[in-house]
């Protein structure tokens, strides 16, 4: 069950900070974004220098709305420390920022509630409150962009494990005899449905002549290539559909959970990536427990994790 309805209705801020931006967000107590600022992140600045850039976008969207924020949800890469309030060591981040209190910092700029979460637990809530997870008791959210990860929630609360790790479903090995994806996982799912993951098993079926001709291939240019019918493109899709089958499938026979969502970047092919994995879910797991899995995709892309931390900010006034 949903427990949008037991949070505290104020305006509130979304933030989602990334390695290259910092995209925010005024939230009415309607639950609608008002306003967005996106700054660069700069991190080679350092934190404080990005603090004092957020606040200045807090209050120009405070001025063009006419409303005061009441509090503050920030999301950032892993790893953090959600409980503390401190972003640890992401590897997307200059070293200057490891380690340090950002919750606090912006605490003590903005005189609000800050609560700080990591940004594919953030982007999980937001769909589920108000994307395509609206009225699920459970949802697992898959994020399939540069890496792989997943927000689980149970009966509308986040499921973090003991030691903060769980959701880790792109170092789960699909392949024990494959090569070792980033992680140095062997045979992950990262290594097969990721966008790098996508690019690199492109230009493997291309070849060499491909890959010297064009430097330029990413994954919206494989996208456009398999929506016009190209081969190659559309079997690096249905291999990576086979795969996303077999993690929401292992998934799914351990946690009993029968929707997945899911999002970031790659999620933009949709059906490409969707059909073969609808098609192939029931080869990996009890068809009792197949049959009742839905995979969709993100109903709020870029939007998700913005309102999942105004979600969060909203809880903590709750909470007091």
């Amino acid at each position: 069950m949903n427990m949008t309805n037991m949070t505290v209705k104020e305006w509130v801020i979304g933030a989602d900070l990334g390695a290259t931006k910092i995209a925010l967000g005024l939230i009415s107590p309607e639950d609608k974004i008002v306003a967005t600022r996106r700054i660069p992140t700069e991190s080679q600045r350092g934190p404080a220098n990005a603090v004092q850039r957020m606040v200045q976008a807090v209050r120009e969207m405070e001025a063009e709305a006419g409303a005061r924020a009441a509090a503050l949800g920030l999301c950032s890469p892993g790893p953090v420390d959600h409980v503390d309030g401190l972003i640890v060591d992401p590897p997307n981040l200059y070293p200057s920022w490891h380690h340090q209190p950002l919750r606090q910092m912006l605490v003590d700029a903005l005189r609000i509630p800050v609560i700080l979460e990591h940004d594919a637990k953030a982007a999980g809530l937001g769909e589920y409150h108000f994307g395509a997870g609206r009225g699920a008791r459970d949802m697992v959210f898959i994020i399939v962009g540069t890496g792989v990860g997943a927000a689980i929630i149970l009966d509308g609360q986040l499921y973090r494990g003991r030691h903060n790790s769980a959701g880790e479903v792109g170092h789960v090995t699909i392949n024990r005899f494959d090569r070792p994806g980033t992680s140095g996982v062997p045979g992950n799912v990262e290594s097969y449905i990721s966008g790098p993951a996508l690019v690199a098993n492109f230009l493997n079926r291309e070849g060499a002549r491909r890959a010297k001709q064009d430097l330029q291939i990413n994954g919206e240019f494989i996208t456009q290539l398999a929506q016009q019918g190209d081969p190659n493109a559309l079997a690096v899709f249905a291999d990576a559909g086979d795969a996303l089958a077999a993690c929401v499938a292992t998934v799914a026979m351990m946690m009993d959970i029968d929707l997945f969502v899911v999002g970031a970047s790659v999620s933009k092919a949709g059906d490409l990536l969707l059909a073969p994995a609808r098609a192939a879910v029931h080869k990996y797991g009890f068809k009792s427990v197949t049959d009742r899995i839905r995979i969709e995709v993100t109903q709020l892309h870029d939007s998700g994790a913005i309102l999942g931390c105004g979600w969060q900010a909203r809880e903590l006034l709750a909470i007091g």
